[in-house]
């Protein structure tokens, strides 16, 4: 059913989503986020930035999952100094193939740690661009006078052969070196709404910190460097072209299909998922032992981190039937880190928590300053861990004892090493019966702390 009045709503200049009628204003509370707060819905945050970055109206149409529906609205966003005004219309289900539970956090991830985004047409040729990195203004210049070509025709691609015509699948995943820029960019490319594509600009590379590590590394065999190299970019690209089309199968986008060979493909995809999972704590693996390792340092707040690892996810807590509590929005944990890393230490705390956790119960998610140190902890009402396990957690490929979980026994110990290399830890208590609680320590962003009372 189309909904025929307007719903409007209203954003400060923080991107936080201040009034909204319903029902975007439920949509935002199920998709994890709060009023106010940050806008939980990717494709209307997306927008809205977008608008305001470049000081002008945008409307466009927006696609989001609201328990496990697709929803489509046409958005208009309208920016000025410090407000921006939002208006949806025509908001229905639609019969587009929501996006795959499993696979919408690392899509929500990407667009966090994107630093450009192309909008491209069905021919993958430009329409719009939106970067954000100050070492890509020549592309930025280049793309000014060159929109209605290929994407292709502006980079230089690592992988020879691979120019336009070309499909999409085909160029996902590839690596590339943009002109003016030192650094190498990785390409992911996601489907749209009316045939179009979104082409995420993501850094390969990271700076480097001025100290070393705070534990002494032993440089690694030649074949893990050959994997992290050469082996894990091949094999992203074929793998996910496997779950993509098996989920297309899956949700009989080809026509219709049996029952049973659904299910098939629901299988072939999360073995895909699995495969995928492995492959990429196997490349952190190689990073996080590697002799020059070491994250990017910046100004960040754990709370806002929590948040987001709360937001991207909570529809998998709610299909698990648990409730993730994370700090309001107006508390903060100024810290010291690498954004990204620190987010991907809380996802992985958080989906070992409702893994192992009841139906029923509560993740609560905490953050504090004290001192020089700023820690976030991710605490559970499972079966917690004895004095033993706690002792073997963060061990390589430790799974205590567990099996067929999905898990390869690498997040923990990678965990850890991130934590311990941004100049903190990762910590666990033995509370058999009373739930687990990992606390996530870091360096204090001292100067904020005491700029905001802490």
């Amino acid at each position: 059913m189309i909904e025929a009045t307007p719903i409007r709503a209203r954003c400060d200049a923080a991107n936080r989503l201040v009034e909204a009628d319903e029902p975007l204003a439920g949509l935002q509370r199920r998709c994890g986020g709060e009023i106010p707060g940050l806008i939980a819905v990717p494709s209307l945050l997306a927008l809205v930035r977008k608008s305001r970055r470049a000081r002008l109206p945008l409307s466009r149409m927006i696609v989001a999952v609201d328990e496990g529906r697709a929803i489509a609205a046409w958005a208009s966003v309208r920016p000025s100094a410090d407000v921006t005004y939002v208006e949806l219309s025509q908001w229905r289900p639609t019969n587009m193939a929501p996006p795959v539970t499993d696979l919408a956090p690392p899509e929500d991830l990407l667009r966090q740690l994107a630093e450009g985004e192309l909008l491209l047409d069905p021919e993958q040729r430009v329409l719009a661009a939106d970067l954000r990195a100050p070492d890509l203004g020549g592309l930025a210049a280049a793309l000014e006078h060159g929109a209605g070509r290929f994407w292709t025709d502006f980079v230089r691609l690592d992988r020879a052969g691979a120019k336009q015509p070309l499909h999409w699948r085909l160029l996902d995943d590839v690596t590339f070196a943009v002109s003016g820029s030192l650094r190498r960019w990785r390409a992911r490319i996601l489907p749209q709404v009316g045939g179009r594509f979104a082409l995420l600009m993501l850094p390969e590379t990271i700076d480097r910190l001025p100290h070393e590590l705070p534990d002494t590394v032993t440089t690694q065999p030649a074949w893990n460097s050959l994997f992290g190299r050469d082996l894990a970019p091949a094999l992203r690209q074929p793998i996910n072209r496997i779950i993509a089309n098996a989920e297309t199968i899956r949700t009989r986008l080809a026509g219709p299909l049996a029952d049973e060979y659904a299910n098939y493909a629901t299988d072939i995809a999360e073995a895909g998922r699995h495969l995928m999972g492995l492959i990429e704590d196997l490349a952190d693996l190689e990073a996080v032992e590697a002799s020059d390792f070491s994250p990017a340092p910046d100004h960040i707040d754990l709370a806002d981190c929590a948040r987001r690892a709360g937001g991207i996810l909570s529809v998998r807590a709610r299909e698990c039937g648990i409730v993730v509590e994370t700090p309001p929005a107006s508390e903060t944990a100024p810290a010291i880190g690498e954004f990204r890393r620190v987010l991907q230490v809380l996802l992985n705390l958080l989906s070992n928590a409702l893994r192992y956790t009841p139906g029923g119960s509560t993740v609560h998610i905490t953050v504090g300053v004290e001192g020089r140190t700023a820690w976030v902890s991710v605490s559970d009402e499972g079966e917690g861990l004895t004095a033993q396990q706690a002792a073997r957690v963060f061990e390589k490929f430790e799974r205590l004892g567990r099996s067929g979980d999905g898990g390869s026994g690498l997040g923990l110990y990678i965990s850890r090493r991130l934590a311990r290399a941004m100049g903190g830890d990762l910590q666990v208590a033995a509370t058999p019966g009373k739930g687990a609680c990992f606390v996530l320590t870091l360096p204090a962003d001292q100067a904020e702390a005491l700029r905001v009372g802490l």
